[in-house]
């Protein structure tokens, strides 16, 4: 039986570690200027109709659907090569390294995100963080649903997470309790939402941005 740590520290992806906002709007500026702006907001209307049927940003699968209405639109293999090889390293927050290392010596870093079985581990991958965590990934439809399982892979006494979404926050403590320390990073659209304040309670910590981390009493966050 793996032995227990005494801290784990649990990172979000999407708006956490990396500007999933600046990627979105690359991809909107990509499919204006490759299909026009009907086009471009088509494909988004499908994006956003999968994302809340499915929980999480699907993409590729969005893609796919859209492809039907092209008519099998020969660019739109360009658009996946897009999609895949899209330079995500550069969209990594300022400092999101640094907050990883920071945090590494107290307990084992973890990446926890939500996403589809293929571009969000190609997300991961290529930005640099699959190997900051040292391959510590673990990617779900809902990760707050599966805490059972992260809990199995990675026994702790005690869990830090890190996401910009208030509503994941929440639901992971009331599971865990005071076995969790909720830290969220006030940046992306999800976070900088007025209306989720009023929706969700607080967060156990705010910091204004996650390289603000390294500032931080982890003393604090690991009791």
């Amino acid at each position: 039986m793996q032995m227990a740590d005494e801290v784990a520290f649990l990172f979000d992806v999407d708006n956490t570690l990396l500007d999933n906002d600046h990627v979105e709007k690359d991809l909107k500026d990509h499919l204006g200027y490759e299909f026009g702006a009907a086009s471009r907001d088509r494909y988004w209307t499908i994006f956003e109709e999968r994302r809340q049927e499915l929980g999480y940003a699907d993409y590729l699968g969005a893609l796919q659907l859209y492809r039907l209405e092209l008519k099998n639109d020969p660019r739109l293999l360009l658009m996946s090569s897009f999609l895949v090889d899209y330079p995500f390293a550069d969209r990594l927050y300022p400092g999101a390294f640094d907050a990883i290392a920071h945090v590494r010596a107290w307990g084992p870093t973890i990446i926890v995100s939500d996403g589809d079985v293929v571009f969000q581990p190609r997300k991961v991958q290529r930005s640099g963080l699959w190997d900051a965590v040292e391959g510590r990934v673990l990617i779900y439809i809902h990760k707050e649903q599966m805490l059972d399982d992260v809990e199995r892979r990675y026994p702790a006494r005690h869990y830090v997470m890190f996401d910009d979404k208030l509503r994941v926050l929440a639901a992971m403590k009331h599971v865990w309790q005071e076995r969790l320390t909720t830290v969220f990073p006030h940046q992306g659209h999800f976070a900088l939402d007025p209306t989720n304040d009023a929706a969700y309670p607080p967060a156990d910590i705010r910091i204004e941005r996650i390289s603000d981390l390294v500032h931080y009493d982890l003393q604090g966050l690991s009791s």
